[in-house]
């Protein structure tokens, strides 16, 4: 088994040794001066062979550290590196769980990056929440100092020490009172901290600034001696430690050793880009741990430090079939009759004037009348401008502001970075917990930064919110002369659903149309429709179409009006032709009344000639009857016989 001295790694030991150790004496080996690392190396590989030869070997061969083999743990390191949480938000997340627990941490950085903030909220934070008492040694500034700087942020440390759960010290050094001569010990050092841990058996203690206590020594293999000693006893107290350090020119610290002997290095910077400043924290190194190794950018707040992880944001988010209205009835029916789905992201383009603040209003109306929080992120407009805009065309937001359902939070696109946007937007979504997200316009964006920049932090915001589970509904301005279906961010391949709104000007006016371009998973109509900016909101109507292509505004109007002409004139031509067939059926009718009339009274006249006739002749037979009887037979008279 190869020892792993003072618990770090051999090699890096060796290579950390060999650059300006030169005092270092080794038993059995010569006196080591201006020794290369590769040499060095070979030394340091030749020890560790007589180590797996002899465990019980020489143990005075790190006599410079005051370190002996017997204080080394030789047993089996632990299968799961045990993690101290910061309770900074986002940190926790970057390094899986937190700092490494009993071990040393290093935070690095220029004047100004965060170091001391950082390290003060890794104690205040382990205090309040997970009850483990804290210690800050500060080397330069004092213990009212600290009070004072920190009382911005909401933290009270006077009221943390009367609980027992922080204690800060200042221990001050003056280089002109030191005169360099013979062997530089921390044992006095260490005995002033060892007091200060013991008297609320601490936890968590941080070391600010480690540059001071070394800064008037120019022996630097000493100090990289005592330095390698102050971890070791850091460890040995069984307490998670920060400590802080400067930058150098080209090194990450200004002795160039603390990085080496840490088992977990940070670094902080702070960047001017586009006269814009961004912060960035970058985990170097975190020995037994797994960490994410890209840059974060960070943000500090009035209630501490947000780490924003969002480049890790992945295409893993969860989905759903649940559809929430648009607000407007006319596009819901355009959607289906159903809407869009729950945590899509939406896109509503257009020139300037064609309604996109207003229909993105109607998508907050119908959130917060849901009863679903909304989040209003306004680039171009104050919150009250908008608020007293949407009230013009019937939406009455103020009310929702008043129930804390609706909340507008409006900033310049310049007057942060896109990464501290990023980092902005994240603390609104965790402090808010809306369910919907609307940005107007996301366009803005775009004199923030160059433009893979903008596209960056457009996938990132994306994809963050996608993961959220959040509605998301952004407004794009298409500058003109552009087309129409494309936007100066490039953003429309990741939305989800993408609403077009166009002018069409005609007889010198402009009218609004309204078109679903696509809308992923949603059957969604493929005509275009007018809306119409009302006193009661937006109302989506059917286009005309006339002999020369869409009508809208006045001239659709004039165009109804000489239809419903043409249509009146054709009912009444209509009724008309109606009327004449009537009376002419009337007409007919009266003369077949007539007819029938004048064939009654011929008939009836008939009638009586024909039982005339019929009496006559029957007078005539009943006359010839009596003549035949009055001549007897053959013609004899009666008188005769």
């Amino acid at each position: 088994m190869v020892p792993s001295f003072l618990g770090l790694d051999p090699i890096e030991d060796a290579i950390a040794y060999g650059r300006l150790a030169p005092e270092l004496t080794l038993t059995g080996f010569p006196r080591l001066r201006n020794t290369s690392k590769c040499v060095y190396i070979g030394y340091f590989l030749a020890i560790i062979k007589l180590w797996e030869v002899s465990p019980k070997g020489p143990v005075n061969w790190f006599t410079p550290l005051g370190v002996t083999m017997s204080s080394v743990s030789l047993s089996p390191a632990s299968e799961h590196l045990e993690k101290c949480l910061t309770g900074i938000r986002g940190l926790d997340e970057i390094t899986f769980g937190g700092l490494p627990q009993g071990r040393p941490t290093l935070i690095c950085g220029k004047a100004g990056s965060g170091k001391t903030l950082l390290a003060m909220e890794f104690l205040v934070r382990g205090a309040l929440r997970y009850a483990e008492p804290g210690v800050f040694i500060s080397f330069e500034e004092s213990v009212e100092e600290l009070n004072q700087n920190v009382a911005s942020l909401g933290w009270n440390l006077r009221t943390l020490q009367a609980k027992q759960l922080f204690r800060s010290d200042y221990i001050h050094i003056e280089r002109s009172q030191f005169e360099e001569t013979g062997a530089y010990d921390l044992e006095a050092l260490f005995a002033r901290i060892g007091y200060v841990i013991d008297q609320i058996d601490a936890k968590r203690v941080v070391l600010d600034t480690i540059e001071t206590l070394f800064s008037s020594l120019s022996n630097a293999a000493m100090v990289r001696s005592e330095l390698r000693r102050l971890f070791q006893w850091l460890k040995s107290k069984g307490v998670t430690a920060i400590i802080t350090a400067e930058s150098g020119e080209n090194t990450l610290t200004r002795h160039g050793t603390e990085e080496y002997v840490s088992d977990c290095v940070i670094s902080l910077d702070q960047r001017i880009q586009q006269d814009l400043s961004t912060r960035r924290l970058h985990i170097i190194k975190y020995r037994g741990s797994q960490h994410s190794s890209n840059e974060y950018p960070f943000l500090i707040e009035s209630d501490g430090i947000i780490v924003l992880p969002l480049t890790s944001a992945t295409l893993e988010y969860a989905v759903t079939s649940e559809r929430l209205s648009t607000g407007v009835e006319g596009l819901d029916q355009m959607l289906d009759n159903q809407g869009a789905f729950r945590s899509s992201s939406i896109l509503i383009s257009g020139t300037a004037g064609t309604g996109k603040s207003s229909l993105a209003s109607h998508f907050a109306k119908a959130s917060c009348e849901r009863g679903e929080r909304c989040l209003y992120i306004a680039f171009e407009e104050s919150a009250s401008q908008i608020l007293r805009n949407m009230h013009s065309i019937g939406l009455n937001l103020k009310s929702f502001v008043d129930q804390g359902l609706l909340k507008v939070f409006s900033t310049r696109p310049t007057s942060l970075g896109l990464e501290m946007h990023l980092v902005k937007m994240s603390q609104l979504v965790h402090d808010f917990q809306p369910r919907m997200v609307i940005f107007d316009p996301i366009s803005g964006v775009i004199s923030a930064g160059q433009y893979h920049h903008v596209q960056s932090f457009l996938v990132r915001l994306v994809d963050f919110l996608k993961n959220e589970g959040i509605t998301t509904v952004m407004t794009s301005l298409t500058t003109g002369g552009k087309p129409l279906e494309g936007t100066d961010t490039g953003i429309s391949s990741l939305m989800d659903v993408w609403l077009l709104l166009r002018d069409q000007e005609e007889n010198s006016e402009r009218n609004r149309l309204l078109h679903v371009l696509k809308a992923r998973g949603i059957k969604h109509s493929n005509q275009v429709r007018e809306f119409k900016l009302t006193d009661e909101g937006i109302e989506l109507v059917d286009v005309y179409l006339g002999p020369g292509g869409i009508v809208t505004g006045t001239a659709r109007t004039v165009q109804e009006a000489q239809e419903m002409a043409d249509t009146l004139a054709r009912q009444q031509a209509i009724a008309r032709r109606q009327n004449e067939v009537k009376r002419k059926r009337l007409i007919m009718e009266a003369q077949i009344k007539a007819l029938q009339a004048e064939f009654e009274m011929e008939k009836e006249d008939l009638e009586q000639l024909i039982q005339q006739a019929q009496a006559r002749e029957q007078q005539l037979i009943q006359d010839q009857k009596e003549r035949a009887k009055l001549r007897g037979p053959d013609g004899l008279s009666p008188d005769a016989e």
